[in-house]
């Protein structure tokens, strides 16, 4: 049975209690000497049992405080993973055989790159080169596409430039996903070399935030690990540096363990909706965080259900029948020896049900 705590106001009865079982004849009304002492006494009591509450919180790691959960995994060897920058492809253009230097400092909307290595525009005037964020974190990451300017375009070189690729940043580890990496070593440790362990090796690298493990999936002796970032794909430079890890760590009699980055397979969602006590403009907000949720929530080489998206759009406020026409079926991606597809949400069409 727990202990409880006792109240403020028990503690201070209970001296009082004591006093008079001593003192029959002894004053301790709510002006009395007595009353008093007892009162501040009760109050350092008090204080007493909140401590004690918070050291036994302490004890363990998933209710301790920031300072002592760092404490705890620091005795299993584990560290907050910090903030991992953005990195992907610069695509420039101009005049055939004009010299493009690393360092170059690009601008893309409120966000600042710069690229890390040098090329040359080739025949067609065209060349790709390396870009890394300016600042860690989420916000670097841009799909492919996007417009960029050049701060300071060399010779020959247009200053409007296109991001080819920007992807890889990650926000600092949050207590959430450290404690999330601490009971997993707790609960399952290191088992030399099972799939949970190449799963927490992955997640030991600074820019992944899910990892998911496919054993056997070339052939025997052969383990492939799919990763992601920030919900996202992570850059080519996380990818090489968990490879890296993973070949370090891994069991020698292990043929073969790959990493790879999921293959993004687009399912675009057309619905139509009858609506009651509520319109369309209402409605639609609800139905799109709905959808884009369920779609959030999918792992690499796991499908995406029709009937599942039809359930999420029924249970949406003011919906009282839908007709989903995309997708046709449910979308099943490729999980194969050459790519892992993963289900992303494409574009989101409403309307309403003649």
């Amino acid at each position: 049975m727990p202990f409880t705590v006792p109240a403020f106001s028990t503690i201070r009865d209970a001296l009082l209690r004591d006093l008079k079982n001593q003192l029959p004849d002894a004053d301790t009304g709510p002006d009395s000497d007595y009353f008093i002492r007892a009162t501040s006494v009760a109050s350092a009591v008090e204080g007493l049992y909140q401590h004690q509450a918070w050291i036994v919180r302490q004890i363990f790691p998933d209710t301790a405080d920031r300072d002592y959960l760092l404490l705890h995994a620091r005795l299993r060897g584990l560290q907050p993973k910090p903030a991992v920058a953005a990195s992907g492809l610069l695509q420039l253009n101009g005049v055939p055989g004009s010299a493009v230097p690393a360092g170059l400092v690009v601008k893309a909307g409120s966000q600042g790159y710069t690229t890390s290595a040098s090329s040359v525009l080739d025949a067609a005037g065209l060349a790709t080169v390396a870009i890394e964020a300016n600042v860690a974190g989420t916000a670097a990451n841009l799909p492919a596409g996007n417009q960029a300017t050049l701060m300071a375009a060399p010779a020959g070189v247009s200053s409007q430039v296109l991001l080819a690729s920007m992807s890889g940043g990650v926000e600092a580890e949050s207590d959430a996903e450290l404690l999330a990496r601490l009971l997993e070593l707790i609960r399952r440790p290191p088992a030399g070399g099972n799939r949970y362990d190449y799963r927490r090796w992955a997640l030991e690298v600074p820019g992944v935030s899910a990892a998911y493990v496919y054993p056997l999936r070339r052939g025997l002796g052969t383990v492939d690990v799919v990763v992601t970032s920030a919900g996202g794909l992570p850059s080519p430079v996380t990818v090489a540096a968990i490879q890296a890890y993973i070949d370090d760590v891994r069991p020698v009699t292990a043929k073969n363990a790959l990493v790879l980055a999921p293959t993004e397979k687009p399912a675009n969602v057309s619905v139509l909706v009858q609506l009651a006590g509520t319109t369309l403009a209402v409605a639609t907000p609800l139905i799109k965080v709905a959808i884009t949720g369920y779609f959030a929530s999918l792992a690499p080489g796991e499908p995406a259900i029709k009937s599942r998206i039809e359930a999420l759009v029924s249970a949406v406020p003011g919906v009282v029948d839908r007709s989903v026409s995309l997708p046709a079926a449910n979308v099943v991606p490729v999980v194969d020896a050459s790519k892992v597809e993963w289900v992303r949400l494409g574009s989101i069409t409403l309307g309403l049900m003649p």
